[in-house]
């Protein structure tokens, strides 16, 4: 076999394995609507399931045009009831498919202002490392809220790194 057929062979292998993982995470989200639908009927809340793939997660969000009050219950005192379901989402979604799952679960657009915030609260821990030169340490923060401040300071063009115990596992902003 030639190079050139070997790169062509290896690059359809890979397409192939992006469209398995593509429809996986398709299949991921589906069986968590399923889920968190059964879980609104019991609740009795109105809401409407929207699915989509992320990062290389499938991610489910549950949104309301109604009363986002009522949704606010299952988002919980800073989101502990959120972090809470989306465990057990993926605990059925590993019963279903017997994978761990990556999924990510939204509720009343709670996560999406979230990220929002995280990503401004990294971005001027960088600026102040940037300027004084010496590291920061930020709160607590949840695995989820980690993610995005890390992903901030890497767009700034710092270092991060977590450090600490859950639940008290916390960022720190290192000078580049």
């Amino acid at each position: 076999m030639t190079e050139g057929t070997t790169s062509a062979a290896a690059s359809a292998a890979a397409a192939a394995e992006g469209g398995d993982t593509l429809t996986r995470l398709e299949q991921e989200g589906e069986i968590a609507a399923d889920y968190l639908e059964g879980l609104l009927d019991i609740a009795d809340l109105d809401g409407d399931i929207d699915m989509d793939v992320e990062a290389d997660r499938a991610a489910v969000s549950i949104i309301s045009d109604a009363n986002s009050r009522e949704l606010q219950k299952l988002v919980g005192r800073d989101g502990e009831v959120l972090e809470a379901l989306q465990e057990l989402t993926r605990l059925a979604v590993h019963r279903e498919t017997g994978d761990r799952s990556r999924l990510m679960l939204d509720i009343a657009g709670f996560r999406a202002k979230k990220r929002t915030e995280l990503a401004e609260l990294g971005a001027k821990a960088a600026v102040e490392v940037k300027s004084t030169g010496q590291p920061v340490k930020l709160d607590p923060m949840t695995p989820f809220e980690r993610k995005v401040v890390h992903d901030a300071i890497a767009a700034a063009g710092l270092r991060s790194e977590s450090e600490g115990e859950e639940p008290q596992r916390f960022v720190v902003v290192l000078p580049a």
